[in-house]
């Protein structure tokens, strides 16, 4: 294959690149293959490798692979021969970019610009653009007028910037639309078909998408001409470095087994999906306030704090982000080491995409679902759609938990004594006299239990459901009272502001407050047993600031007064949707 070369007096040179067994970028243009090789690439991906031995001259193409297999760079070495071959003209030659790509989110925007940035850092004179929605719109036009031969945007921006004549489309030769399938979804169609309407007609068209369902291929049959099919990976292809597993527990343990997860997994970045925006707030408050570093992540965040989770999250001040599908789309972090959905993806496209967000760039990861019984013939037929084998297994007990943290904690110690070039004279002589005049295993019994590490929180127990989800009412955690409050979703209730009333009135810690329930006209929640009998004095007295509202054990209002086992992180029971139906402009 050719590989172009532009010298600085912007003559080009072409140079054929031999196969060679040794260099297994063999065959991508010099520049863009320097690039690589300084971002740390020593091998192509299998979708580069397919885009990149694809005769496609004068075709469009569609690329199906799956999410964490290299498409972005895929698109930069599709695009190469266009962008460094086909004359590198000045920026008087042309009124607006050549090249278009379009993602579904903002995320998605910065990363795709990112990758294409440093992909064609050698390529002098070569700026690459992102137009999204919650930035400021007038520095983008300035951005554009400095006229950037590539620009990412989202559907709903791209599209304003169309019509203000921003964004000329006149010299732009090929478009390129990412996640194509995700913009169908989040009801982008009619923004997409305005853009394209409006570009030039001899323009080549091309589609990136995991799958390529009905509507995907109803919109790429309209707009692409000869097209050529490209497939990276087969669909679960892209998953052999995840390992897949299925919790079954009744839905009011999720929150147990969701806190058991994270603490055998301390120390590992955790992404954490849920349906809708208000879940992923509320959930992140409920774990922030048990001690875990987390933050929410949704599509109502302004652009300038989604930036700054993403990087805390990048960079390990946070170490697990609470997300929705939406949003996490375009999340470029490649070290996530856990995927957990505690509410269960719709179809096998969006559990390829959730789960995609782990085994990136050759790691391995894990992808767990908790699955309430109901729904486990749904979950099995939505992984056999998305051709993965997953491990049913019951959720890690308290138990487990706690056997795993003690096998760490001795595991580190033997690694240490294993490793005595780090102990200094200093260290040696004080243990000698520590051990003077005692019994040496009472001496190391006592440093023991002082070196052994804290957790956040005590592992939950965590009730097997019965009889289709039904959990046993003897069995298990009897850590629980519950509580009655006249204060439901009709009157704003929502888990947050909950907790920190009962928090407030009851003078108890988040820590101690189990589930929380929303009804429509009232909610319940547990409190933890050591502390009920004084959280129930204390929240008889009429509050000053709420004296409308009386909270009573849930007995006294026609409940059950017994304890409970700790339940899961509630879901709000309107059938009203946030974000579901809201056609979101990029």
């Amino acid at each position: 294959m050719a590989d172009f070369v532009e010298t600085p007096e912007g003559e080009e040179i072409v140079e054929t690149l031999a196969d060679s067994a040794v260099d297994k970028l063999a065959g991508v243009p010099t520049l863009l293959a320097a690039a690589m090789r300084k971002r740390g690439f020593t091998e192509l991906t299998s979708v580069q490798r397919a885009v990149l031995d694809a005769e496609f001259e004068g075709q469009d193409f569609r690329i199906s692979s799956q999410t964490g297999s290299g498409k972005t760079v895929a698109i930069g070495l599709g695009l190469a021969r266009h962008l460094t071959a086909e004359g590198v003209d000045s920026v008087a030659d042309r009124a607006g970019p050549s090249v278009l790509v379009l993602v579904p989110t903002r995320e998605l925007a910065m990363q795709v610009r990112d990758e294409l940035h440093w992909l064609y850092a050698g390529v002098r004179g070569l700026r690459t653009e992102v137009v999204m929605g919650g930035t400021s719109i007038m520095l983008e036009r300035r951005a554009l007028a400095r006229q950037p031969r590539i620009v990412v945007g989202t559907p709903g921006r791209t599209l304003d910037h169309m019509k203000s004549g921003a964004l000329k489309s006149a010299d732009i030769c090929h478009v390129a639309l990412d996640e194509s399938n995700r913009m169908l979804d989040m009801g982008f169609r009619e923004e997409l078909e305005a853009i394209l309407e409006q570009l030039p007609k001899d323009r080549r068209t091309h589609l990136i998408s995991a799958t390529f369902p009905a509507g995907v291929r109803k919109l790429a049959d309209r707009f692409q001409k000869n097209a050529l099919h490209i497939e990276g990976t087969r669909l679960g292809a892209a998953n052999n470095d995840i390992e897949h597993a299925a919790h079954i527990l009744d839905r009011r343990e999720s929150y147990a087994a969701l806190v058991n997860l994270l603490l055998l997994n301390e120390g590992a970045r955790c992404l954490i999906f849920v349906e809708r925006r208000v879940d992923a707030t509320s959930l992140a408050a409920k774990l922030s306030g048990d001690g875990f570093p987390v933050q929410s992540f949704s599509g109502e965040l302004p652009q300038a704090q989604r930036t700054r989770t993403i990087e805390a999250f990048r960079a390990g001040a946070i170490q697990t982000l609470v997300s929705t599908d939406v949003a996490a789309r375009g999340i470029d972090v490649p070290d996530i080491d856990l995927v957990i959905h505690v509410d269960p993806p719709g179809d096998a496209d969006s559990y390829v995409h959730r789960s995609g967000r782990t085994g990136r760039a050759g790691r391995t990861g894990r992808s767990v679902m908790l699955v309430p019984p109901k729904l486990q013939r749904q979950i099995v037929r939505l992984l056999g759609a998305a051709r993965i084998e997953a491990q049913w297994k019951p959720a890690p007990s308290a138990e487990k938990v706690r056997k795993q943290l003690r096998k760490r904690f001795r595991q580190q110690i033997h690694e240490r004594l294993a490793n005595d070039e780090t102990l200094s004279q200093t260290q040696i002589d004080y243990a000698k006299g520590l051990l003077d005049g005692r019994d040496p295993a009472a001496v190391v019994s006592l440093l023991l239990e002082f070196a052994q590490p804290k957790s956040k929180r005590q592992p939950m127990n965590i009730r097997e459901p019965r009889n289709g989800g039904a959990p046993s009412a003897s069995a298990a955690d009897p850590g629980f009272v519950r509580f009655s409050i006249n204060w439901g979703e009709k009157n704003g209730a929502a888990a947050n502001r909950l907790l920190g009333h009962i928090c407030r009135r009851g003078q108890v810690k988040s820590q101690l407050i189990g589930s929380i329930d929303i009804g429509h006209d009232s909610s319940t929640f547990d409190v933890e047993t050591s502390v009920a009998s004084r959280f129930e004095k204390l929240v008889q007295r009429r509050d000053a600031r709420d004296p409308h509202l009386r909270i009573v054990r849930a007995g006294a209002a026609g409940g059950n007064s017994e304890p409970t086992g700790r339940k899961p992180f509630p879901k709000l029971k309107s059938k009203k949707r946030f974000d579901s139906k809201r056609k979101r402009r990029g």
